[in-house]
């Protein structure tokens, strides 16, 4: 509040809580920041709220989503875990949030901008983890992805086909956060986020779900410890604090400006003990018996719903209801409704609608 009657006293003029906000954001953030007050604006424009930036009004529009809500609900690694302390997507977004809120502090890039990339960038994400997103690929079309489900949710399924309405950066943050099995940043330029804040976020997801699932891992039992290579745990550290600490510490320090640009970077040896453990995951945890197993049943799951509702309308009209989804775009398929249906549900409630059509009704 000082700061921001210094200001009225400088300007000798009102300003609104937003724009004392705004001032401090250009005294204080790096010229290589994204300024709420230089946003390229929403699709369809709105009158600047009187409290809070633009940034700010796309992490709270996110957070009051149906779409994050039912994050709580869908598997990041592990179906349906009975234990607590397993990750679900809901908990590696909000660990993608603080990773991404530390770093973009430390290099006094915009705070808020990263935490909104970071808040939305899985909302489109399949119940049963990846292995709902392959099943969308083969069933309805190869070109599936959950980043491009995450732009469809916020414009056009939230709020019944309204959408969120967000801004330019917050957008091209969450279409460009995925890294798939290619470099952290990637080479082809219309892949890299518009914003040095969206590049911290694709930084953030990898160092957020390296650690956590190994936690999982190691707590379900499908690996443990002293199998992961050395290299790893002497480089990043054997605690998941340790590790996250290292990750953060030495892209903080390693990134550098060069020609008027910030270019984010890891060290070569914090990278390949990355590069390493990431490879490690995909052969002992994510393409292990114990995990493909129960995707392989999640598949089943979810072709069958996806059939069953594109051949029964009226159930199908039904269901819309229920999950506050509809006013779809003119022109719509009903192959895209039922795919859009489809990755928006939570593992629970496709287990129990599953469970509803397919399972026999006892006579009492």
């Amino acid at each position: 509040m000082a700061q921001w009657q210094a200001l009225r006293k400088k300007s000798y003029k009102p300003v609104s809580i937003r724009e004392g906000i705004e001032a401090l954001e250009r005294e204080y953030l790096s010229l290589h920041a994204c300024l709420s007050s230089e946003s390229r604006g929403r699709a369809t424009y709105e009158k600047p709220c009187p409290i809070r930036t633009e940034f700010q009004r796309d992490r709270d529009r996110i957070v009051y989503s149906n779409a994050f809500r039912r994050l709580k609900h869908k598997t990041q690694v592990f179906l349906s875990p009975l234990g607590d302390h397993y990750r679900t997507r809901l908990t590696h977004t909000l660990e993608v949030s603080e990773i991404a809120r530390t770093i973009a502090r430390a290099l006094r890039l915009n705070e808020d901008l990263a935490e909104a990339i970071a808040l939305g960038h899985d909302l489109g994400h399949t119940p049963f983890g990846h292995g709902g997103e392959v099943v969308l690929k083969e069933i309805y079309s190869e070109t599936f992805s959950h980043r491009e489900q995450s732009i469809r949710v916020v414009d056009v399924l939230e709020k019944k086909g309204r959408g969120l309405n967000i801004s330019f950066e917050v957008r091209d943050g969450i279409l460009k956060h995925s890294k798939g099995y290619g470099a952290v940043l990637p080479e082809e330029p219309n892949e890299m986020p518009a914003t040095v804040e969206g590049r911290v976020v694709r930084f953030a997801d990898i160092m957020a779900y390296l650690n956590h699932d190994l936690d999982d891992a190691i707590r379900s039992g499908v690996i443990n410890l002293k199998q992961v290579p050395k290299e790893c745990t002497e480089v990043l550290g054997r605690s998941h604090s340790k590790r996250i600490r290292t990750m953060i510490n030495d892209l903080v320090v390693s990134t550098r400006i060069e020609d008027g640009e910030m270019h984010l970077a890891l060290s070569e040896p914090v990278s390949g003990a990355m590069a390493l453990l990431r490879q490690f995951l995909y052969d002992n945890v994510y393409r292990s018996e114990q995990v493909h197993k129960e995707f392989v049943k999640a598949k089943k799951i979810l072709s069958e719903l996806y059939y069953y509702l594109l051949e029964n309308p009226e159930a199908f009209e039904k269901e819309l209801r229920k999950m506050e989804m509809g006013g779809f775009p003119a022109g719509t398929t009903q192959e895209r409704k039922v795919c859009d249906f489809a990755a928006s549900i939570t593992d629970r409630y496709a287990l129990n609608l599953y469970e509803e059509i397919f399972f026999p009704t006892p006579l009492v």
